[in-house]
């Protein structure tokens, strides 16, 4: 199988401030995500990444036409409905409605909060896949270091972990990305490719606009005003050289023929 990396954005309004005890009104939440995917559009608008944008519902309900948009070129997945509120009606409800706005079958799923549901919800809501998995421990959150660290079968639903390290399951994702020295972050992006054939790694739009004033903590806005874009420019540029982009129904896809 050719090497891939399957780029994902969690496409979203914007309430990790609520988690922080700051209030933040829909209004603002919504526009802070679309001010950050408009950050993204030069490099989702080109052909040379494309990826899996996991989107909530709710989010694509406010701007259907720019979520319709970037299906041309890049997978829509659900997010579920709401980011800060879930039942397990949102699972078939926010698939049905994105398949509405972008007219073309919705497969995959990522809970947010890599929350994890039970296996046959995601399954009867019609889902070929799920990216929900974080294979790490995070202090405070949760430890998952019992879950495969690579793409498996379950109950005939493939899942999808987020990429970590095989060694140690140092997690590569967005707080990863913008916290850790690019040379070393990129050698364990590199580290992880070569081992596994492929890695997952995600980040969020709105970490590209300037998000300073909402009562985050520094380690979640660390390079907000510009460096982290060009960071992920650089990423991208580095890892094309060892493998080609893909979106996650093109790696189910593909794997299968192999």
């Amino acid at each position: 199988m050719t090497p891939a990396i399957l780029l994902s954005f969690d496409v979203e309004e914007f309430d990790m401030p609520l988690d922080y005890q700051f209030n933040i009104n829909r209004f603002t939440q919504m526009d802070i995500g679309k001010k950050g995917l408009d950050q993204l559009m030069p490099l989702l608008n080109g052909e040379d990444y494309p990826s899996t944008l996991f989107t909530t519902a709710h989010f694509a309900n406010h701007f259907p036409d720019t979520i319709k948009a970037l299906s041309h070129h890049h997978e829509i997945a659900s997010h579920t409905f709401y980011h800060s509120y879930y039942t397990t009606d949102h699972l078939l409800q926010s698939k049905l409605q994105l398949e509405q706005i972008i007219e073309k079958p919705v497969v995959g799923l990522r809970m947010p909060r890599m929350r994890q549901i039970p296996i046959r919800d995601i399954k009867n809501a019609g889902y070929a896949y799920d990216a929900s998995i974080h294979p790490t421990w995070l202090p405070g959150k949760y430890n998952n270091l019992n879950f495969p660290r690579t793409s498996y079968v379950d109950h005939g639903i493939t899942r999808i972990p987020a990429s970590v390290s095989p060694h140690f399951r140092i997690p590569l994702f967005w707080l990863s990305f913008k916290n850790f020295p690019y040379s070393l972050y990129l050698k364990l992006a590199l580290q992880t490719l070569r081992q596994d054939g492929y890695i997952s790694i995600y980040s969020h739009p709105w970490e590209f606009t300037d998000i300073r004033h909402f009562g985050l903590p520094s380690f979640t806005c660390r390079g907000c005003q510009g460096p982290l874009l060009d960071k992920l420019n650089q990423l991208l540029l580095d890892l094309k050289k060892e493998a080609v982009f893909m979106t996650m129904n093109q790696f189910i896809q593909t794997s299968a023929q192999d």
